[in-house]
């Protein structure tokens, strides 16, 4: 096999998260429910005769800052190996609205190389390249939707029952090195459990959304108020969404949602808004595209 064409690497959304501390390496503890959503990243992975990685579309930044092409790179350190590819990116989650779509298409490199050049590494293998790389990417990896704690590196598998959600993003790119670094940012929220979060959510175990996601009752996003306050259109994209529900922003923004009860109501939500914005109307799923690979 020398190609995979048109390979997802989905959207995902936090469904809360807590800032719980700050360890001596200048890395943050965190707790965050994460949810797959039907947005995705494309990719074509090539495998190349000779050693070179080659990155193709939707390149944003430097090359050597490309999480894909060190995605790359990693995997070949790993396995002790010089294998050459060539990545190609259809670009459908904006860069810096907090969906995680640099660290997904990084996992799912990670994914496709590992079947295109043979070396058939188990997944936690594959995690722990990713953990270098960025926080989310075992999350991709992981191949559900997850309760993680750490720094991303202890995963829960969780279910999130099927929500149509609203989701807007305002047009702005949000450096998640500066949000975490401001001297204004909580970095003491009181750590929960799972099955805290199960029972306010008026779930069983393992379930962390009723009808549709119960976001008032899973915690908040610790960064969201610091990012209002620095990023007013934020806050006009949350005051838009919050007229439908308990809107969200997702990881360190800009993007925000909302879950609703139909895609109608969804479709209202993110109608009549500036045209420098984008939105969507999608669903939440719980199973990555690529987790059987």
């Amino acid at each position: 096999m020398e190609l995979l064409l048109a390979l997802p690497a989905p959207a995902k959304l936090n469904l809360f998260l807590h800032v719980t501390g700050r360890r001596a390496d200048g890395y943050h503890e965190l707790q965050t429910a994460y949810a797959l959503i039907n947005l995705a990243d494309l990719l074509d992975v090539e495998r190349r005769t000779d050693a070179r990685i080659v990155r193709e579309g939707g390149l944003v930044g430097a090359l050597e800052d490309d999480l894909a092409v060190r995605a790359a790179h990693a995997l070949n350190t790993l396995a002790g190996t010089r294998h050459g590819a060539t990545i190609r990116v259809s670009k459908r989650i904006p860069p810096g609205s907090g969906m995680g779509g640099g660290s997904s298409d990084a996992a799912s490199t990670l994914i496709a190389l590992n079947r295109l050049w043979g070396l058939n590494l188990p997944r936690n293998k594959l995690s722990a390249i990713g953990l270098e790389l960025g926080a989310d990417v075992p999350f991709f990896l992981h191949g559900r939707n997850a309760y993680a704690e750490g720094i991303g590196e202890r995963l829960t598998t969780i279910d999130v029952p099927p929500s149509w959600l609203a989701i807007i993003w305002p047009g702005l790119h949000v450096s998640t090195r500066e949000v975490f670094n401001d001297l204004g940012l909580t970095r003491n929220s009181k750590a929960t459990k799972i099955a805290a979060l199960s029972a306010a959510a008026g779930e069983s175990a393992g379930e962390l959304a009723a009808g549709p996601f119960v976001l008032s009752s899973l915690g908040v996003n610790d960064l969201e108020s610091l990012v209002r306050r620095r990023h007013p259109v934020v806050d006009q994209a949350l005051r838009q969404l919050e007229r439908f529900g308990a809107a969200r922003m997702t990881g360190s923004g800009s993007a925000v949602f909302v879950a609703t009860a139909s895609k109608e109501q969804a479709e209202m939500a993110v109608s009549d808004l500036p045209s420098q914005w984008r939105s969507w109307v999608t669903e939440s799923v719980n199973e990555h595209p690529l987790a059987a690979w």
